[in-house]
């Protein structure tokens, strides 16, 4: 991978994302561990035009946002308004903001996400799917995931490698099965504590195959890789996204 590709997912930083103060401080912080690209999640309210500038500011590309799955649903027409002030191309539906509860209704719930995403390809711009364990329930024997991607083909892939091995799948199979569809990749590793829960860990400091993943990423044509933290277990955010940069530094820049 090359350095420019890889992401800070701020979402890992809400906490430290309140007001514009705090992003344009934290903004800062991600760039001098050494990230140039960052995906906006979880921040508090913040002009659109003020964000760009901080980015800017700071050497920062704003590669990809989290928008609400209700939003992507039935206004996508904000969501592509507010791409556009970004300046940015990709957004990913981040959960489900409902489940179905029949294979019908999973149907049904791809194909509505194929029309959020054909008119965002209209407008020159991209909508993937960000998965959690949640999309590995099964109906009628079949993947919620698989049915998804079945039913949605103009529709885009934001896997997440801990969420695919918690849903129990491989996560160097999964990206190598959408080859071509895959823009973005979440980086999230997949650890065991002594209370024997599963952690969310920094890249490398997990059980997961980073080599195996990451030229399974390489194949499959990811354009960014997004590292992300939802829980970082006591240790300070930063420092765990700095964790995660050095590993993937050290191991897979080009």
């Amino acid at each position: 991978m090359k350095k420019s590709q890889l992401a800070a997912q701020l979402y890992t930083l809400r906490d430290f994302l309140k007001t514009p103060d705090d992003v344009a401080g934290s903004l800062e912080k991600v760039k001098k561990i050494g990230y140039d690209a960052v995906q906006v999640s979880g921040m508090g309210p913040i002009d659109e035009a003020l964000l760009v500038r901080y980015a800017k500011e700071n050497g920062l590309t704003i590669c990809a946002t989290h928008e609400s799955g209700e939003k992507i649903f039935n206004a996508v027409d904000e969501v592509i308004a507010r791409l556009k002030k970004l300046s940015c191309r990709h957004t990913a539906y981040p959960h489900p903001h409902y489940m179905p509860r029949t294979k019908n209704g999973a149907i049904q719930f791809a194909r509505k996400l194929n029309e959020s995403a054909e008119k965002m390809a209209k407008e020159g711009l991209v909508l993937s799917y960000h998965n959690h364990a949640t999309e590995f329930v099964k109906y009628e024997g079949k993947f919620f995931l698989d049915i998804i991607y079945e039913e949605a083909p103009l529709l885009k892939a934001e896997l997440d490698t801990f969420w695919v091995q918690a849903g129990g799948q491989d996560p160097a199979k999964r990206i190598a099965s959408l080859s071509g569809r895959q823009p973005l990749l979440h980086l999230k590793d997949y650890g065991m504590n002594f209370a024997y829960e599963r952690i969310m860990t920094p890249i490398g400091k997990g059980n997961l195959d980073w080599k195996g993943i990451m030229e399974a990423a390489k194949a499959a044509g990811v354009e960014y890789y997004i590292v992300e933290q939802d829980n970082c277990n006591g240790q300070d955010p930063f420092d765990a996204l700095a964790d995660s940069y050095n590993f993937i530094s050290e191991n897979f820049f080009e």
